[in-house]
Formats: C-alpha cells, sequence, structure tokens
C-alpha cells in the first residue's frame, strides 16, 4: 500500500515519510553497529584492540587541544611589537 504516483502528501504527511525514513536510518545502523561490535568483541586480541583505539583516541585529543587552544597573540600587540622593532632599529625617531 505505497503511494507511487507522485502526488503531494502535505506538510503532515510529509513530516510523517521524513520521521519513518530517518526511524528507519537509525535502526539499521544500529543493527550494522550492534553485529560489528560484536564481531569485535569475539576477537582474541580484543584488549590490544581497545588499549590501541585508547591511545589513538587520546592523540586525537592532544592534536585537537592543540590546534584550539593556543591563541594567536592580538593583532595590536603584534603591530605594537613591530612599531617598537622599527623605531629601535632607526635610532629612536
Amino acid at each position: 500500500m505505497t503511494r507511487e504516483d507522485g502526488r503531494d502528501e502535505g506538510p503532515g504527511g510529509r513530516a510523517v515519510l521524513l520521521a519513518a525514513g530517518l526511524a528507519d536510518l537509525a535502526v539499521s545502523t544500529l543493527g550494522t553497529a550492534l553485529g560489528t561490535a560484536r564481531g569485535l568483541l569475539r576477537r582474541s586480541d580484543a584488549a590490544d584492540l581497545a588499549a590501541d583505539a585508547g591511545h589513538d583516541l587520546v592523540a586525537r585529543g592532544r592534536l585537537v587541544r592543540d590546534r584550539y587552544a593556543t591563541l594567536p597573540p592580538a593583532h595590536l600587540e603584534v603591530l605594537a611589537r613591530h612599531a617598537m622593532a622599527r623605531r629601535a632599529s632607526s635610532g629612536g625617531v
């Protein structure tokens, strides 16, 4: 009982279809993820695999911290330092 004839469902019908499609996608993705996790837990080197994953996450965390935690110097501060260096090199004029 699908409606494939191209008729417009209206805003309410479209929202319901969108929600149903998203729910179906979530269920299928969750099923795939659970199957993958179950397969990983059956491995004999699961502890080593988890330790490696932990080290990778820590390394990623450090990269993110280094990328976003350090702020560049203030623009006016940089200009002031250039002006002071220019004055010092030209004899304080």
